[in-house]
């Protein structure tokens, strides 16, 4: 056989033997620390809630910045990176997007612009880089 038809057929079976010798539970990744509590004053939990507030306003298509009410409940994982789970009350402020870092936002006073919404962050962090990432995001208006 020419070099060419080998190639072709090592190019052909190599995905079939890749697939084949793929373990599932080798992609897991391995909880070294298991969940939790943490408390919100800790440095890193207030930068993972910035970061996903921020990230929060940048996907959402409300005219308005939205900013931390109250932090509901933190705790702490450990895997291959630090991952925080963080439940937060959010709220509408009077300033529009997008941010312009000399307002002073404060929470939407006005009944018909008033607005909350429950969020539920899942934050991975190597915060010793300054590697921050949205891992998922759960949020629901709350009722008034």
């Amino acid at each position: 056989m020419t070099r060419a038809v080998w190639l072709s057929l090592l190019l052909l079976t190599l995905p079939v033997a890749l697939e084949a010798t793929t373990d599932p539970a080798k992609n897991q990744v391995k909880v070294l620390r298991k969940l939790k509590p943490i408390n919100f004053s800790n440095a890193n939990v207030k930068q993972c809630l910035w970061f996903a507030v921020q990230d929060y306003n940048k996907e959402s298509e409300d005219k308005y910045v939205f900013q931390v009410v109250k932090i509901l409940q933190a705790q702490l994982q450990v895997t291959d990176r630090m991952e925080y789970f963080i439940d937060v009350e959010i709220a509408r402020t009077t300033c529009k997007k997008p941010l312009n870092n000399n307002e002073n936002c404060v929470i939407q006073e006005n009944y018909k612009l008033g607005k909350k919404v429950i969020c539920s962050f899942l934050v991975g962090a190597l915060p010793w880089n300054g590697d921050f990432t949205v891992m998922k995001r759960k949020c629901e208006d709350e009722k008034m």
